[in-house]
């Protein structure tokens, strides 16, 4: 027998059985996951237990919560906290962006400045900060631009001029450009080296490369961390009560002073102003990030209620086929 007679063919593969009929297949049950759903219900009885306690406790007195929360001297104090927050935000945006532009210079001397300027008043607490500039006057009673060791071309006289709405916008925004600027660069080095090459390479001004190319690009990382600085910018308004300007917590202050039985209850009017003004912050930047999302993702994340509306769908639909069976 030759040696190509000698080998042996493989055994046919078994016939398959004939195919299930349709409606047989297994249904794939979900994992059962008992520690999530014990972990679910004891922080609902936590919660519970919290909320009881908030709603029944007598010694936080909400019926004069309710009286004190809409008076026109709270609302009064909230209007001077949101004009504070506000000036005090776009100083220092607008000086944080030409920080982070000198700390990126290649100009020694910018860069220099900016990066003692950032140093400096990162080192320094707010408070000193407000004290300082309250007193300028009497450091320093005039002020005056012109020319270094020669003749002046405008003087004014500081104390008038340094008004208690001053200090507090000027002293906030100075400290708040500080942390803005690492912000802003922060979000500016974020940005691939190779778009600046292209932009570059495109022929494309400076001031457009910036502007139109690497700035957008830039937001997507500098949104997140800039609004938790407004956050934190409109509680630190809490702090100008010290230079005699009575904010929302200033005119709180003020009227537990004058009304000591309903401390807490003011207290807890300023506690739900600022969580009313800090979420509407986290709103906005919800909506910024998803703007600035556009072109970076294939589709935009949903919305709140989008994610609302598609969990009524899915619970309707696992009922419709619940009922179907």
């Amino acid at each position: 027998m030759s040696p190509s007679q000698s080998l042996v063919r493989a055994a046919p593969a078994a016939p398959a059985g004939p195919p299930e009929p349709p409606g047989r297949a297994e249904r794939v049950l979900p994992l059962r996951r008992p520690a999530r759903w014990i972990a679910g219900a004891a922080v609902l009885v936590l919660v519970a237990q919290a909320g009881h306690g908030l709603l029944t406790n007598p010694f936080y007195q909400w019926d004069r919560f309710a009286y004190w929360f809409l008076r026109p001297v709270v609302l009064d104090g909230m209007w001077i906290t949101l004009q504070v927050a506000a000036y005090s935000a776009l100083l220092g945006l607008a000086g944080g962006v030409l920080l982070a532009l000198g700390r990126l210079s290649g100009n020694p001397v910018l860069r220099s400045v900016s990066w003692t300027y950032v140093w400096l008043l990162r080192s320094v607490p707010l408070i000193v900060v407000l004290l300082f500039l309250n007193n300028l006057g009497a450091l320093y009673p005039t002020l005056s631009i012109g020319v270094p060791f020669g003749p002046a071309f405008f003087t004014f006289d500081a104390s008038r001029q340094a008004t208690d709405m001053v200090v507090a916008v000027v002293g906030l925004g100075v400290v708040e450009a500080a942390y803005a600027a690492e912000v802003v660069r922060a979000g500016l080095l974020s940005v691939d080296q190779g778009q600046h090459e292209a932009a570059a390479a495109l022929g494309l001004p400076r001031h457009y490369q910036l502007t139109r190319i690497v700035f957008p690009q830039a937001l997507r990382a500098i949104v997140p961390a800039y609004v938790n600085l407004l956050i934190g910018l409109v509680k630190a308004t809490s702090l100008v009560f010290y230079v005699s300007l009575l904010d929302l917590f200033g005119t709180i202050q003020g009227l537990g002073s004058t009304y000591p039985g309903d401390v807490v209850p003011l207290l807890l009017v300023a506690t739900v102003w600022y969580v009313i003004l800090t979420s509407v912050l986290s709103a906005v930047q919800y909506h910024v990030e998803r703007y600035c999302a556009r072109g970076a993702l294939r589709s935009l994340p949903p919305t709140p209620l989008q994610r609302a509306r598609a969990g009524l769908d899915e619970l309707r639909g696992r009922y419709r086929k619940e009922a179907a069976r």
